[in-house]
């Protein structure tokens, strides 16, 4: 049987959300949205993120046109980093996840509970309890 080649669209999909993701790439863009932003307002904005990962993020999203590093020549040197204009068209689809994210939140933790509760078996406490009786 012969595979089917994948439309361009599905490629381009594959490529652009799983090979090239990064769980902070959609939060740097966030933090883009609105100013040009240097290394280390990013760092402490997003607080939670290593200088690796954003370091490897931001060479991402440069490498893919979604945003424009600005190096200046002073000393220290200072380096900015703001959304391009295919940045900012990717702004709006990860604008409209942050909407979802937010409105649907409470129906994730939902969901959650209720699947880890149908998931986990008894805990030891629990068969020792049972046992007693």
């Amino acid at each position: 049987m012969q595979r089917q080649r994948p439309s361009a669209g599905q490629v381009a999909l594959d490529e652009m959300l799983t090979t090239r993701s990064s769980k902070w790439n959609l939060t740097v863009v966030l933090h883009l949205r609105r100013d040009t932003k240097r290394f280390s307002e990013l760092q402490r904005e997003i607080g939670t993120i290593s200088q690796k990962a954003l370091t490897a993020s931001l060479r991402t999203l440069e490498r893919d046109g979604l945003l424009l590093r600005t190096s200046y020549a002073t000393i220290p040197p200072r380096v900015e980093y703001e959304l391009t204009t295919l940045g900012m068209e990717a702004l709006k689809a990860f604008e409209a996840f942050e909407h979802f994210a937010a409105a649907n939140w409470q129906s994730v933790i939902e969901a959650r509970r209720q699947f880890d509760a149908r998931t986990s078996g008894p805990t030891q406490l629990e068969i020792r309890i049972t046992g007693l009786r």
